[in-house]
């Protein structure tokens, strides 16, 4: 029999968070000192999920409630999601739905949106998951620039020399994973601006707008226009630390007559694949509305991680990096000969730590970063950050 040949369309999916544990995987054979600063899973450290949130799960089991939802999710889950968007200051809302993750909810908007050939402006750096589904689909990369020297906020005059007649749509991470970034509001006018002159929607993805620093406040771009088409993202992964429960949403908002036909399309789609997990869709009311006081003590935890993270990386030679406002995650800027990725295998096989290589979240030509989650405790960052110091000194 010959060799089954793949579609095309698998050619250029690449996932750089997942792919480097492969070559992580192959060292830890070698070694068993390995840190890994690489997954922004909260769980595999000293975070645990809310157990009221747990327990809300348990009694929808006890319950039997396990059978199929409907597409867009449990009547529960889907009227605190608004509830909550609309306490944000989201308002004209037209549609909510409950998705595996927020990944599905941000694969499905992008599938009943563009075309092959069509493009979205993605944010770079940028979470790999856009570049996967839009080389999936066979819709064109179009990535506009995030500003390092402005604290990694996007860059308005490249993303309107980046918009043609085939772009559809911007994606904005608010808090930007890799680099941490809080978008101003002044920044996110901006957007609002380009996105009315183009007749862009805009894919708003917000699921670190709980993990913030500094006393920074978060702003919900749909917040700032009732009008305009956007779809909010967020879930349950990173906030309520729980990623394994794969639960997210998307929210349209917007004036009913620019959406068209688009939601019914979105809405085919969730048919067609029947519901998200259903006795997980009983965590999201609890989650949004019931004991909010384990974000205070992980916003304390992840803020001291911060400064140590910041601190230890500008003071080790060749490295420099922007503070982050947000989320849980560094972008870190090395001066090195050679590339980004054959420098984070190096690191991994010399030191055993493990990081992402920046230019699989993508990066301004020409410059080359890593990305480290700050998760672990205080004292394997501190080990890990003296290891990666060294690295750069040999």
């Amino acid at each position: 029999m010959t060799p089954i040949r793949p579609a095309v369309r698998t050619n250029h999916i690449k996932y750089a968070v997942r792919d480097v544990t492969l070559f992580a995987e192959e060292v830890a054979k070698t070694r068993d000192d390995m840190l890994y600063l690489n997954i922004g899973d909260p769980n595999k450290f000293d975070f645990e999920t809310p157990p009221h949130i747990v327990e809300s799960i348990c009694k929808a089991l006890r319950d039997n409630r396990n059978g199929y939802a409907p597409s867009s999710g449990v009547k529960e889950a889907v009227e605190a999601v608004r509830r909550s968007a609309e306490a944000k200051g989201i308002g004209n809302i037209q549609d909510v739905f409950i998705t595996s993750g927020a990944s599905e909810a941000i694969e499905l908007c992008l599938t009943a949106l563009a075309e092959a050939g069509d493009n979205v402006l993605l944010p770079t750096p940028g979470y790999p998951l856009y570049t996967a589904v839009t080389a999936k689909l066979q819709v064109a990369d179009n990535p506009y620039y995030l500003n390092e020297a402005n604290n990694w906020q996007p860059d308005l005059d490249d993303i309107a020399l980046k918009i043609n007649d085939r772009t559809r749509a911007i994606a904005l991470i608010n808090p930007n994973n890799p680099t941490g970034s809080n978008c101003a509001r002044e920044l996110l006018e901006g957007v609002l601006e380009l996105a009315r002159k183009h007749n862009l929607v805009i894919f708003a993805d917000e699921i670190y707008d709980k993990l913030l620093f500094d006393n920074r406040k978060h702003i919900s771009i749909a917040s700032l226009d009732h009008q305009h088409p956007i779809i909010t993202f967020n879930g349950l992964s990173k906030n309520y630390i729980g990623p394994g429960l794969r639960i997210g949403w998307g929210i349209i908002s917007g004036d009913r007559e620019h959406w068209g036909d688009y939601i019914e399309a979105v809405n085919k789609m969730l048919r067609a694949r029947l519901c998200a997990n259903h006795p997980m869709m009983f965590a999201v009311q609890p989650a949004l509305e019931s004991d909010q006081s384990h974000l205070a003590v992980m916003n304390a935890k992840l803020q001291r991680r911060r400064d140590i993270t910041y601190d230890m990386l500008n003071a080790a030679p060749g490295i420099s990096c922007v503070k982050p406002g947000g989320a849980f995650y560094a972008f870190p800027r090395l001066e090195i000969d050679g590339s980004d990725k054959d420098w984070v295998e190096g690191l991994m096989s010399a030191t055993g730590v493990v990081v992402v290589y920046g230019s699989g979240f993508g990066q301004v030509p020409g410059t080359k970063h890593f990305r480290v989650v700050f998760l672990p405790d205080e004292k394997t960052l501190m080990h890990a950050y003296i290891k990666i110091a060294e690295f750069m000194r040999r």
